[in-house]
């Protein structure tokens, strides 16, 4: 059994929710826990986003309440038309998150039959005291970056067996290779971009922002190297193009990291497209399948490496934006 960061905050979150409404006095002290464990949600972000909804729900809840128990009495009835008019309504404000808090205090209102000041005191507190202690324990949330740098690197090793294993292939046809770094590549970038878009949620955006960037070029390019891998075996391993190709391939596989090195390679492959259009037209239909097939190979890659080129250059523009504000707010013009 694995206890979590969120189970031990809930857990301590809980029983403060309850310990604080209990020594206070308060009528239904453990709806206050149970309002703690309703608002604490996986990231910074929806906690508030909950909190604001159930304060919303509950203070229109009190005034739905008060208004239908004391002119319709405290009935069943009244309390079905009271939920008719409450859901539509938190539906409308979109505080639908809000609807189970607010029916609990509504349900305080209807045990005991009477609506005074005490009452409506009563429940604001066990509000204040279940969302505020669900807000406390959500204030601080651990960063992701370790593991979102082992994914990373894991996904880069990936990466560089997938070229390796195409550039095998052109050199040698009968490499065996099951393609397991392409199922696990898919898995990897599903979890990463859904654990990076969580960090933003709960830590500071800009350094996170990179890492869900990251990923998306790196799925970007992931699908470009599912597209290439048929055009690969297609093309024959002993012309002399296959041979350029797989030796590139090889290079390309060494400079898998996050650095920029895109550019570089964009003009060897530059190169190498100028060079098959010097050489002499193909003589046979195989030899013409395998050129065609070589410029199909060349033109992929080229968006492979433009992908990441740009990422580059973006995150430069964005990092040279957030020196240059630094300097001016420094420099007491901002």
């Amino acid at each position: 059994m694995k206890i979590g960061y969120r189970t031990v905050k809930t857990a301590v979150g809980t029983g403060l929710s309850l310990a604080i409404a209990q020594w206070l006095g308060l009528q239904f002290y453990s709806s206050a826990a149970v309002i703690t464990i309703l608002c604490i949600k996986t990231t910074k972000k929806k906690s508030y986003q909950t909190a604001w909804e159930r304060v919303l729900a509950c203070v229109l809840g009190l005034v739905l309440a008060i208004l239908v128990f004391e002119l319709l009495g405290y009935h069943a009835w009244g309390l079905t038309i009271l939920m008719l008019l409450l859901i539509p309504l938190c539906v409308k404000l979109k505080a639908t998150d809000g609807i189970t808090t607010a029916t609990v205090v509504i349900l305080h209102l209807y045990i005991l039959k009477e609506v005074s000041l005490p009452i409506v005191i009563n429940e604001g507190l066990l509000i204040v005291i279940g969302i505020g202690m669900a807000v406390l324990a959500n204030m601080h949330m651990p960063s992701s970056e370790k593991k979102l740098k082992e994914i990373q690197q894991q996904i880069e090793a990936n990466f560089k067996a997938i070229l390796r294993e195409l550039a095998a292939y052109l050199r040698d046809k009968d490499q065996q290779w099951d393609g397991k770094e392409i199922t696990e590549t898919a898995q990897l970038l599903k979890e990463a971009k859904a654990l990076a878009l969580r960090d933003i949620e709960n830590v500071a955006p800009y350094d996170c922002a990179y890492y869900y960037r990251y990923f998306e070029m790196r799925e970007r390019q992931f699908e470009i190297l599912e597209r290439i891998a048929p055009s690969v075996s297609s093309l024959d391993h002993c012309c002399q193009e296959s041979l350029i190709v797989g030796e590139f391939l090889d290079r390309l596989a060494g400079a898998v990291h996050p650095g920029n090195t895109a550019s570089h390679y964009l003009e060897e492959l530059e190169q190498i497209s100028r060079r098959f259009k010097e050489s002499a037209l193909p003589q046979t239909l195989e030899e013409f399948e395998t050129r065609a097939a070589v410029y199909h190979f060349i033109g992929e890659m080229k968006r492979y490496l433009k992908i990441k080129r740009d990422l580059w250059i973006k995150q430069k523009q964005k990092e040279e934006t957030k020196k240059n504000k630094f300097n001016w707010k420094k420099a007491g013009c901002l």
